[in-house]
């Protein structure tokens, strides 16, 4: 089995929340991640929310780094895709977390694109969601 891409999804708890609230600091976090975990920066787009709270996406060539942070209860969701070989997104997504200085991280790798030899038209499984 074959993916085309891995997206790591984390659940970042016990963050500083003055640094979560800051979009300066995310944005730059987020970029620095990206880089530490080898990837190619194409876009950045980041927003503050008032009162608090900043959202933004850091897009690379290999896909994308994505976060929302809710600072008053110290929590992001950080969302790391990335595709290829040569970008790890553990090394982004723990980055990421150190910075935060974080105290509690639950996170899943999802793989993304996953080709099996045996997929074709036919015997793929369909979903519509209504």
């Amino acid at each position: 089995m074959n993916a085309l891409g891995r997206h790591v999804l984390a659940e970042v708890h016990g963050c500083n929340r003055n640094v979560l609230d800051d979009l300066k600091q995310v944005e730059h976090i987020m970029v620095s991640a990206a880089l530490a975990a080898g990837a190619e920066i194409r876009e950045v787009a980041f927003h503050k929310f008032s009162p608090q709270g900043v959202s933004g996406v850091v897009v690379i060539s290999e896909s994308h780094l994505a976060i929302h942070t809710w600072p008053e209860l110290g929590y992001a969701a950080v969302d790391v895709f990335t595709c290829g070989e040569d970008v790890d997104p553990w090394r982004a997504c723990n980055y990421i977390c150190e910075q935060f200085g974080a105290q509690r991280v639950e996170a899943i790798e999802q793989m993304r694109g996953v080709m099996d030899s045996s997929d074709s038209e036919d015997s793929r499984l369909k979903a519509v969601v209504p």
